[in-house]
């Protein structure tokens, strides 16, 4: 349970618009949609201040230090996935509602295949074409305002692709994320995953570093 699987990669096929209307998100001007997302680069977040809701952009994953690199006086990697709420890197951030935002996707990928050949499949929720997957956030010294998710164990659709998945949201179940205690985060993370038969599955022939998009879901979405 502590390990960080999962792999690290999601993808916004939608329209800005689209985006703040689902939400109910007030978006700066200069705010644009980013397509691949990886640890690093930027991301959307919705986060909620004095009974509004805002959308952000942050890059993925907080800053996490090695013993080599606080040593050395180097920087430190990024995490962007939060397996182990009880991991003492969290424990400040997943207890405080504040830190509490509702990362914005419409597909996350994995790697299938065999080694050295992997391809990109992308997965999506059949009756929610925007998806909120539910995360953390904080401003930090070293990278500015980050984000990052909690992971929960896979639906029976993920595997053999990967044995882990976003904790995913349903509308009605953004309140409680954005508002409720600990016992409510840990109650997202350990309540059954979205049911296998709501997930769509779109099997690519891009190799896993392509950098190429879900298309044909996006065409979609369109």
């Amino acid at each position: 349970m502590g390990t960080e699987r999962m792999s690290r990669l999601h993808s916004i096929a939608a329209s800005m618009a689209d985006i703040a209307a689902h939400f109910g998100a007030e978006t700066p001007s200069e705010t644009e949609v980013p397509g691949e997302i990886t640890e690093g680069l930027p991301g959307l977040v919705v986060i909620e201040r004095e009974g509004r809701r805002h959308l952000r952009s942050m890059t993925w994953g907080f800053p996490r230090y090695s013993r080599e690199a606080r040593e050395n006086g180097d920087r430190p990697d990024r995490l962007g996935l939060v397996a182990d709420m009880t991991n003492p890197m969290w424990t400040k951030t997943v207890v405080d509602p504040r830190y509490r935002g509702l990362i914005v996707l419409t597909h996350f990928g994995n790697p299938d295949g065999v080694a050295g050949e992997k391809t990109r499949t992308w997965f999506s929720v059949k009756d929610q074409p925007i998806i909120a997957w539910g995360g953390f956030c904080r401003n930090t010294p070293e990278f500015g305002p980050v984000y990052a998710g909690l992971t929960m164990d896979a639906n029976e659709a993920i595997p053999p692709t990967n044995d882990r998945m976003p904790v995913l949201l349903d509308p009605e179940d953004y309140d409680m994320w954005l508002h409720g205690g600990i016992k409510q985060a840990i109650y997202f993370q350990y309540r059954p995953p979205f049911a296998a038969d709501r997930m769509d599955i779109l099997r690519s022939g891009d190799l896993w570093r392509s950098g190429k998009p879900p298309v044909a879901k996006q065409m979609a979405l369109l």
